[in-house]
């Protein structure tokens, strides 16, 4: 089992790793999969969107519960289009009280549905467009300690109109679509004023990729 560690130098120099065990391993940090026993499991609040689940684990001989967001997955997109802009969106986002810029992104329809499946209708619904080249991106965990939601991006080029305009509704009405420099959004991102977490991980994601292959 990997162990948590702290980074040092061995003798020759090379950086290595000192687990909490005394051995010395050069395997990637990585997160560990851990799995505890769940004597009880309850829906507390069953929400419009999402619930808030309420489980009590079996840890290290006691007892403990935690209560977290019970979330279907989501995805979103970083589309790019020839001169290497990026699409972003802005909408009104209730529990920040900001209309703020982010990807095309939505929920799974279901637990397990397609990914790209996913990510393809969300560019359609949220801008109207689709894309010739989808890869994956980066795969995160919005918050550890509050929610089991994890978001899948894609980076998608090729970009062209789907020539159809889908009907939105509530926060999606009134979507304002632009299309920014990525050397803009990070001055944005590290100025404080774009604040959208997948925004933010995607950003500096295709950033640190462009930079390896310079």
């Amino acid at each position: 089992m990997t162990r948590c560690c702290v980074r040092n130098l061995v003798p020759t120099g090379r950086p290595a790793r000192a687990c909490l065990d005394g051995a010395v391993t050069d395997a990637p940090i990585a997160d560990e999969s851990a799995s505890f026993e769940v004597t009880e499991s309850t829906v507390v609040y069953e929400g419009a969107v999402w619930d808030v689940r309420r489980d009590t684990v079996a840890y290290n001989g006691d007892s403990m519960v935690r209560e977290y967001i019970d979330h279907t997955g989501a995805v979103a997109v970083y589309a790019e289009d020839d001169e290497g802009r990026v699409l972003v969106i802005q909408q009104y986002r209730h529990p920040v009280r900001l209309r703020d810029w982010e990807l095309p992104a939505g929920l799974l329809d279901m637990e397990g549905e397609d990914h790209l499946t996913a990510a393809k209708r969300e560019l359609g619904e949220e801008a109207d467009l689709e894309a010739d080249t989808w890869e994956p991106l980066v795969r995160y965990n919005t918050s550890s300690g509050g929610s089991d939601e994890f978001i899948q991006i894609y980076r998608a080029r090729g970009v062209r109109s789907t020539e159809s305009a889908f009907e939105r509704e509530a926060e999606e009405a009134d979507i304002v679509t632009r299309w920014v420099p990525r050397a803009e959004l990070l001055e944005g991102i590290l100025g404080g004023r774009l604040n959208n977490s997948a925004l933010v991980v995607a950003t500096l994601a295709v950033e640190a990729i462009e930079q390896r292959g310079k």
